[in-house]
C-alpha cells in the first residue's frame, strides 16, 4: 500500500528519486514501473506493471474506436521507468512539462499508484481541499 508525502528535486538530466517504500512496493512484480500523465489532473500517476494493465483493462473492452483513442493518449507519453542503484527514475521531458515540475517535485501515495506533483501546484491543491465537502461525498455512500 502506497501512502505518504515526499519531496525531491529534480537533477538537470531529468532524474527524480523515488523514495524506497515507493520502489519496493511499484517494482514488486516487476523490476519497472509505468509513469503515466494524469487525466483528471496535472499531474503523474505511477503504476506498478500489474496496476498499470488493471487501470488499462476495462479501456480495452470498450468500443474500439474509443478504446484505441484512449489507449494512445494514455501511452504516447508514458514511461516505462527502472530505478538506478540510487533510487532515482528518469523522467521524458514531455512528463515534466506536462505536471508543469521546474524544479521541486512531491511523490505522494495513494494505495495502489503514486502521483508526482508539481511543489507549486501541489500546494494549490492541498490549499484548496474540502475536507468538509470529502465528509459529506463519503457520508452519501455510507462510509
Amino acid at each position: 500500500m502506497l501512502s505518504g508525502e515526499f519531496r525531491h528535486g529534480i537533477d538537470p538530466k531529468n532524474r527524480l528519486f523515488i523514495p524506497a517504500k515507493h520502489r519496493e512496493e511499484l517494482a514488486k512484480d516487476n523490476e519497472c514501473f509505468m509513469v503515466a500523465k494524469s487525466i483528471r489532473e496535472n499531474c503523474l500517476k505511477v503504476y506498478s506493471m500489474s496496476e498499470w494493465e488493471e487501470y488499462i483493462s476495462p479501456i480495452r473492452k470498450m468500443e474500439r474506436r474509443d478504446s484505441e483513442r484512449i489507449l494512445r493518449a494514455l501511452h504516447k507519453d508514458a514511461a516505462q521507468v527502472t530505478p538506478d542503484s540510487q533510487g532515482r527514475i528518469i523522467l521524458p521531458t514531455a512528463l515534466i512539462a506536462y505536471a508543469g515540475i521546474i524544479k521541486g517535485a512531491v511523490i505522494v501515495g495513494c494505495g495502489a499508484y503514486s502521483e508526482i506533483w508539481a511543489e507549486e501546484a501541489y500546494e494549490a491543491m492541498v490549499n484548496d481541499e474540502n475536507l468538509e465537502g470529502m465528509k459529506n461525498l463519503l457520508e452519501s455512500y455510507g462510509l
